[in-house]
């Protein structure tokens, strides 16, 4: 991580990355600092955290990098041609407010959401582009588009089941790639998800319903991310299967939404759109 590298070249759009100090956080930072398309401009943290007020390089363990890890949201974002915001439904809200303000593009990684909260993106989306994927991996956008397909060649009489694996520090269940396949799925049916949704299964279930799209939950260790969405029938099963090894690949594909961005108008957009897929 070079000092000041960050300083450089300040034609290339200014990014602000939230939650600084967590791990996609960094991952992002390091990833911006060595960037040659974007630079960092902010890194924030919530009110009382122990960075607030050091140079981020430094706080990470590296060389300085020019840019102050702050609390002040409204400032930092004012300068930004650009949010990368993983962190939660409530915070991201918020950021999606003071984004849409500053016209800057918000990259959204963040999942967990309630229909209230999408309702509030969706308003901030009228003034500035808004990027939201459960997933930001080119892999797991062709996976997606891989699981629509299958289930719109394949029959009622196919079950479906999406099963997922994270580290045991994630905080919502299913995952928000889990539901993006799961979305999929029902779209290749011709269906809402909501439709065909079964939830977590527990006790006395009775059979499956026709035509339902069923999901798992596993938590533990360090898993990075793991998907599979099971095609099952009598007497065979098709089983797509992404494996995530290192977070670095949403970070990369973050940046990449990120640059994407910077001539759209205001809207919504995800990951197949960045990616022309």
């Amino acid at each position: 991580m070079s000092d000041f590298q960050n300083s450089t070249q300040p034609q290339r759009p200014g990014v602000v990355v939230t939650g600084a100090s967590g791990r996609m956080g960094q991952m992002l930072i390091r990833l911006l600092l060595d960037s040659p398309d974007l630079r960092l401009v902010g890194a924030l943290e919530r009110t009382g955290h122990d960075w607030i007020g050091q140079d981020v390089g430094q706080a990470m363990g590296g060389a300085r990098a020019g840019v102050v890890v702050s609390d002040d949201a409204v400032a930092a974002i004012a300068q930004a041609q650009a949010v990368i915001d993983f962190t939660a439904p409530a915070a991201t809200v918020a950021f999606a407010e003071l984004t849409a303000q500053a016209r800057a593009v918000h990259v959204i990684g963040t999942t967990g959401f309630e229909p209230a909260h999408l309702d509030a993106l969706k308003a901030a989306a009228r003034h500035a582009p808004i990027i939201r994927a459960g997933n930001m991996s080119l892999g797991v956008n062709l996976l997606v588009g891989l699981t629509r397909k299958v289930a719109a060649a394949l029959g009622t009489d196919w079950d479906i089941e999406v099963v997922e694996a994270h580290h045991r520090h994630k905080v919502d269940a299913p995952s928000g790639t889990a539901l993006m396949l799961g979305e999929a799925a029902a779209e290749g049916r011709g269906a809402t998800l909501d439709d065909l949704r079964t939830p977590a299964r527990e006790g006395i279930t009775g059979a499956r319903a026709p035509g339902s799209i069923g999901f798992a939950a596993i938590r533990g260790g360090d898993v990075v991310g793991e998907h599979d969405v099971i095609f099952a029938a009598e007497g065979e099963r098709i089983v797509l299967r992404h494996l995530a090894t290192d977070r670095a690949i949403f970070a990369r594909g973050a940046l990449r939404a990120a640059l994407w961005g910077q001539d759209k108008g205001p809207g919504e957009y995800d990951m197949h759109d960045v990616l022309g897929l």
